[in-house]
């Protein structure tokens, strides 16, 4: 009797799953794809949490809801949340919306697959290594290994874990009573994922050094020297150095060459967080940011920040060739990873990462990358570039917005400073009013959809704002309306 009870899903019923999905598949295209990037509709909707409860009507309950219901379900999710591939979209080191990437991100979740052997996942075991290939030859290797990490934290920690791998190979099997205290190094503008893999794969958070950056924020490699040594004086022995290519607030690429030259002396292992910054190696205009970086022994590069491939496509690449990623990482489990298949089981690579259901993550990039080519995200990249100094010069120009300091990359830093408080440097209280402005403001914008900028305090600096250039749809038009709606909204401040 339970079977022939009418279900209120679409089990058994193709045709009706087909045509429910084409029916969300219109939503998406006009609510997620065409309203979602276009300037005459809102960045976000905001509502309070309690409201968009309500609104979204979140319970779930022991009886499906007719179909119908199900679609304004979708229809309101894409309404409430944030367009992140608006034009007026700035906050994050993401945005845009690709439709090539896009595409791959529909197919990927359509076939469901998982990246750890090639029986279950032959297209996209190829095509990782393919991919993985590409940005390593961009790097400047010939050879390597590597593979995609759910996000860049996940890929600088598996860094430090194979930093450490290499220094000491009995901690895999014995842990850390096999270990002296190790030391790491680091800038004061690092990302927050070196102390957080710090934390997480037992060093301790006291184990990472923090070495100075100059005012533009890049790591000083005479201080970097100089903590080493400290470090051995104090009983330590320091493994790993984690330079960054590309700072999140300030945009800042660390001296790579001079870093990896206080590596060479020592024998340490380099990192180079290249997660927002890497893909500036496409650009032959601006890729001497990064010069030094294919003397480093392992980076973190994330297309989908600046190549816009979607969240998340995020890649760790090593020099190594000895196959460290899979004995650091391997548990050889013998219903996966059979030796006596009837195909080469060095295709499978799962057993080189911890975790063991993957995502494949290389289909949006390799889908972006045929449609644009190599040529076409080089323009992408330097178009970024051009309109980020377009920006700083138009700030320049205008009263009330103070330029942070001359960016070298797409970050671009500033203040507004508001009526009531120009001319007024000298006051006492001046820069802890000026620090006010921006959470004020970025409450505007929000609740009125107008658009998104990040906002933060940096060292002795109050708030001030970050505005990411990244957007491919970007124009100069969405530059000055930044700056109009900044004015407008903070004019009577």
């Amino acid at each position: 009797m339970a079977d022939s009870k009418p279900l209120p899903s679409l089990d058994g019923d193709p045709k009706a799953a087909e045509a429910w999905l084409r029916d969300v598949f219109e939503i998406i295209v006009e609510e997620a794809i065409q309203k979602g990037t276009s300037t005459s509709e809102k960045v976000c909707e905001w509502k309070e949490p309690e409201e968009l409860k309500q609104l979204l009507d979140l319970e779930l309950q022991s009886c499906g809801e007719a179909q119908e219901q199900i679609l304004e379900h979708c229809r309101a999710v894409i309404h409430y949340s944030v367009k992140t591939g608006h034009p007026r979209f700035f906050n994050q080191l993401f945005s845009g919306l690709d439709p090539h990437a896009l595409a791959g991100r529909i197919i990927t979740e359509s076939l469901n697959t998982s990246q750890y052997t090639y029986e279950i996942a032959p297209v996209f075991v190829l095509m990782e290594e393919e991919v993985l290939k590409k940005l390593r030859a961009l790097v400047g290797w010939s050879s390597g290994d590597g593979v995609f990490c759910p996000g860049g934290s996940i890929s600088n920690m598996y860094a430090m874990n194979l930093a450490r791998y290499r220094r000491y190979p009995d901690c895999k099997q014995k842990g850390l009573r096999a270990l002296p205290p190790l030391a790491i190094f680091t800038s004061q503008e690092c990302h927050y994922s070196i102390n957080k893999g710090a934390a997480f794969l037992g060093f301790g958070i006291d184990s990472v050094r923090v070495v100075k950056a100059d005012e533009r924020g890049k790591m000083i490699s005479e201080d970097l020297e100089r903590q080493i040594n400290l470090a051995e004086a104090e009983g330590a022995v320091p493994f790993l150095v984690c330079a960054t290519s590309g700072t999140t607030v300030l945009g800042a690429f660390d001296p790579l060459n001079a870093v990896a030259d206080v590596c060479q002396r020592h024998g340490l292992w380099l990192h180079v967080d290249a997660a927002w910054g890497g893909s500036v190696l496409l650009s032959q205009t601006h890729r001497h940011l990064l010069d030094g970086i294919q003397r480093a022994d392992s980076v973190a590069w994330n297309p989908h920040k600046l190549l816009g491939a979607g969240l998340q496509c995020s890649a760790l690449l090593l020099q190594d060739t000895s196959n460290l990623l899979k004995h650091c990482h391997e548990s050889q489990a013998s219903y996966l990873f059979q030796q006596d298949k009837f195909y080469d089981v060095a295709l499978d690579t799962g057993d080189k990462v911890v975790q063991c259901g993957r995502r494949v993550d290389c289909l949006k990039l390799w889908l972006l990358w045929k449609a644009q080519g190599g040529q076409g995200l080089e323009q992408r990249i330097d178009r970024a570039f051009a309109l980020a100094q377009y920006l700083v010069e138009e700030v320049k120009k205008r009263e009330g917005f103070e330029l942070i300091m001359e960016p070298e990359f797409v970050n671009v830093c500033f203040w507004f400073v508001p009526p009531s408080l120009r001319g007024k440097r000298e006051s006492p209280d001046y820069s802890q009013r000026l620090s006010q402005v921006a959470p004020v403001l970025k409450e505007r914008m929000v609740k009125e959809g107008s658009m998104m900028i990040g906002y933060q305090p940096h060292g002795t600096r109050g708030n001030f704002f970050r505005v990411i250039v990244a957007n491919p749809m970007l124009t100069r038009a969405d530059m000055d309306f930044l700056l109009d709606e900044l004015e407008r909204l903070g004019q009577d401040l």
